[in-house]
């Protein structure tokens, strides 16, 4: 059993909540979310915004908040074969009260449809709130181009 090792990202000026599955082997050694230098998270988000890219955890946190974006995964604990999203098992959500009661949270996204399966599983009953779900930023999902990518995850904006 592998024990989610990263806190939220949030602020009470949070509006909108990204949320992923779990944190890669690499995001785990980097003990920050979407560590793996191929993942396209940090460009979408940087372009978004119309921000530079951050190359730091500071940058990141700060790229986040300053843009009312809050960041966590769905699934606090599981078994799971390095970052092999089909491999994950024995799955303990995450509480998002931690963040929904002290942030402004309007909407919900999640980031691929592995969190997507988790949020629908352990998560939307409990606090009655749907998620848009956007398709991942990893490496697996080569097929997808940045600016298509780009293109999807625009509807955060609208938030």
């Amino acid at each position: 059993m592998i024990i989610h090792p990263i806190e939220p990202v949030f602020n009470n000026e949070s509006e909108v909540l990204i949320l992923g599955s779990f944190p890669s082997v690499k995001s785990r050694e980097a003990m920050f979310f979407y560590g793996h230098p191929q993942n396209r998270f940090w460009k979408v988000i940087a372009s978004l915004y119309d921000e530079e890219i951050p190359t730091n955890i500071e940058e990141k946190k700060a790229l986040l908040l300053k843009n009312h974006l809050a960041v966590w995964d769905v699934i606090a604990q599981c078994d799971i074969e390095g970052s092999s999203d089909s491999s994950i098992k024995n799955v303990v959500a995450n509480d998002l009260s931690v963040i929904l009661d002290n942030a402004q949270i309007k909407a919900i996204y999640v980031n691929g449809k592995t969190a997507e399966k988790y949020y629908k599983k352990y998560i939307e009953k409990t606090i009655g709130r749907k998620a848009i779900c956007l398709p991942s930023t990893s490496p697996a999902n080569a097929m997808w181009s940045f600016d298509r990518l780009l293109e999807e995850w625009r509807v955060i904006l609208d938030n």
